[in-house]
């Protein structure tokens, strides 16, 4: 206890207070704490929040929830990027305490003689309201004070302009005996931290040609790849993320299928990275130039999107470190590099980092070449496999990058146990990929939602249907239904979604006994007809493009801590709705996770939840085909996968 008042479990507080919690620009963060008094006094708590100047913003008076549980619950709302802080205070009250206690009394008859003492400790306490209160409400308290002590007036006369300061005194209080805890900390970023959606693209596949077996014709470059960023920007994403686009080791280089032995004219894994060509700072000789890359930045800036690059910290037999630095890697017994294994696979074409050689040379290193990229215009970095770098050198990394580019972001690609992903972050990474990939029920999908909803302070979700390593069981057999399906279930659970290119295309074609692509654009080019797709009818594309654009149309979908589930009595059915506070915008789901079969529910909707009272009816508008609903509490609902797998509901406000 460091005061006069017990103040217990404050959140938000990561690791007890170790580690930043986090938030974006205009969120709704909630604060809470346990606090309480003897006897029956009267306690306020309330927030006192500083922004990233040090300086203090306005306090915010929390409310007491559950009766008996001594709970406190209030709100901020950062408005600025970088690091804010908050502490907690409890306080003596000492105008609700006069005011329950003459309600009460004169609740039970007393008068005017019982009351004496009462009126004149009342009146003390204005006298000291009015000099906290604002300028133009001093006059008010002044007068309640004087109607305190004229005994010419009725009881009633006498106390009720007290009465009447309720609202203007809980805003700005009396607070004698002021206890305050430690200082917490929330990093606060800007709003694509938390609401954005991901387009995968490898820019050498983009205007490439093959032969027979694959055999690369023509490379793709940033050039020819620009051209796809229109029709990426058009399906309504905002962030375009590169595979690396360093140069490719040439030594031990994997061939098509990640077979060991390459042909002369295999591209190779872009997550080789180095050779003769260059490392980490310099970009593959047949992708273009830097200024090419610029230029590619600016195309993509022009159609409203971000560049996202790969940090892939590993390197290529062939990378230069291993000549200017080979403490950086590991040696075996018999003086050979170490290179990755995963067994039974082996990864010949990649030597992992030692971070345990030259640790601080390293991170220097690292931190060059990220600042590299940020001078160049990246903001965005997709962390390859972080899990397997040293924690503290991540803390380090993130906050030195964000000492000087407090805008930058970072993806975590970490597909590991809970507690790693939750550690990656704690110590900085902006969003993690997750395990959405491998929820494939409703009870499943539900469950694993409401973990990460406790878990948001600190780890803000990125859900992926695909990448280019996985291609998940329900893909192969689900057809194109369940690519809906998934596709409805990333964008509308989470407020960042993403996925690599080719779903739209319904590419479904693993490698034989693997949870992966068929002649996997990791080791090939790959180059997709776009246009005869569309114009076939064979595209996601136009569903793809609607669902973003119920993403930017509707506020609620842009936040996750207004994620709410409602029961429906079929299992193979999920209902969950996300409401915006300002706007009062409402979204409703119902989607199936069946993608061959016709599914019945019946749903018990949290009406309240809904922004509205139990008994009311109101329209559901479905944001897919356009169809106009009148719903209640309960409703029946019939979902056929060949025709919507999912209704998106926007709840219409009352007229």
């Amino acid at each position: 206890m460091t005061g006069r008042f017990p103040i217990e479990d404050v959140t938000p507080s990561v690791s007890c207070g170790r580690y930043p919690a986090k938030a974006v620009v205009g969120e709704l963060v909630p604060v809470s704490a346990v606090s309480y008094r003897e006897g029956h006094d009267a306690l306020g708590v309330n927030v006192v929040w500083r922004g990233p100047d040090g300086e203090s913003e306005p306090f915010t008076r929390m409310r007491p929830g559950e009766p008996g549980l001594d709970q406190w619950h209030g709100v901020i709302r950062p408005d600025r990027v970088g690091r804010w802080t908050f502490t907690v205070e409890a306080f003596d009250d000492p105008y609700r305490t006069w005011r329950n206690a003459v309600v009460k009394k004169i609740g039970a008859g007393q008068g005017l003689e019982d009351l004496a003492n009462d009126l004149a400790e009342g009146a003390e306490v204005l006298d000291l309201a009015t000099k906290i209160v604002p300028s133009g409400d001093e006059e008010r308290v002044r007068d309640a004070a004087a109607a305190l002590r004229d005994d010419q007036r009725s009881l009633f006369a006498r106390v009720s302009p007290a009465l009447d300061l309720e609202e203007l005194l809980w805003h700005h209080p009396v607070r004698q005996l002021v206890t305050t805890t430690r200082s917490y900390a929330i990093w606060v970023d800007r709003k694509r931290a938390l609401y954005s959606a991901w387009y995968e693209f490898f820019p050498r596949s983009e205007g490439a040609e093959i032969g027979p077996e694959s055999t690369p014709i023509k490379h793709g470059t940033f050039a020819t790849a620009a051209g796809r960023i229109p029709a990426v920007a058009g399906m309504g994403f905002n962030v375009l993320y590169l595979p690396p686009i360093h140069p490719i080791g040439k030594i031990n280089r994997k061939g098509r299928n990640n077979t060991l032995v390459a042909r002369p004219e295999d591209v190779g894994s872009p997550w080789a990275i180095g050779s003769d060509e260059g490392g980490h700072d310099a970009i593959h000789p047949q992708l273009g130039t830097l200024d090419d890359f610029r230029a590619f930045i600016a195309t993509a800036e022009e159609h409203g999107l971000e560049v996202a690059m790969d940090l892939a910290l590993q390197a290529a037999p062939d990378h230069p470190w291993v000549k200017s630095n080979p403490e950086f890697f590991t040696r075996r017994a018999d003086g050979t590099i170490a290179y990755a294994e995963n067994p039974p696979k082996k990864y010949q074409d990649i030597y992992p980092i030692n971070w345990d050689n030259d640790y601080k040379a390293l991170r220097e290193e690292v931190y060059r070449v990220v600042m590299h990229w940020v001078g160049n215009g990246i903001k965005i970095f997709r962390v390859d496999n972080p899990h397997t770098k040293a924690m503290n050198f991540w803390q380090w990394l993130i906050a030195k990058v964000k000492e000087t580019n407090p805008e930058v972001l970072f993806l975590a690609e970490a597909f590991t146990r809970p507690a790693v992903m939750n550690g990656l972050g704690k110590v900085g990474f902006t969003q993690s990929y997750t395990y959405f990939t491998w929820r494939t029920t409703a009870w499943e999908m539900r469950q694993y939602m409401e973990q990460l909803l406790t878990t948001i302070d600190w780890m803000r979700p990125n859900f992926w249907p695909n990448t280019p390593d996985i291609l998940h069981e329900s893909l192969q057999n689900g057809g194109p239904p369940m690519f809906k399906i998934r596709a409805v279930l990333a964008s509308m659970l989470t407020p960042s979604w993403g996925m690599y290119s080719g779903y739209e295309l319904f590419e479904h074609v693993p490698r034989p006994g693997a949870e992966e692509y068929i002649d996997n654009e990791k080791f090939e080019l790959k180059p997709r007809d776009w246009a005869h797709a569309e114009r076939t009818g064979r595209s996601l594309a136009p569903y793809i493009t609607r669902l973003n654009q119920v993403r930017d149309e509707n506020p609620a979908l842009h936040w996750l801590r207004n994620l709410r589930f409602h029961d429906i009595d079929n299992d193979a059915l999920m209902c969950f709705s996300k409401r915006d506070p300002d706007t009062g915008n409402t979204v409703l789901v119902v989607v199936t996770f069946d993608s061959t079969s016709v599914q019945w529910g019946n749903t018990v909707l949290n009406m309240p939840e809904l922004g509205l009272d139990w008994h009311d009816r109101f329209t559901v508008v479905d944001q897919i085909t356009g169809a106009t609903y009148e719903w209640g509490q309960h409703n029946a609902v019939r979902i056929d996968p060949y025709v919507e797998p999912a209704h998106v509901f926007v709840i219409q406000p009352a007229s």
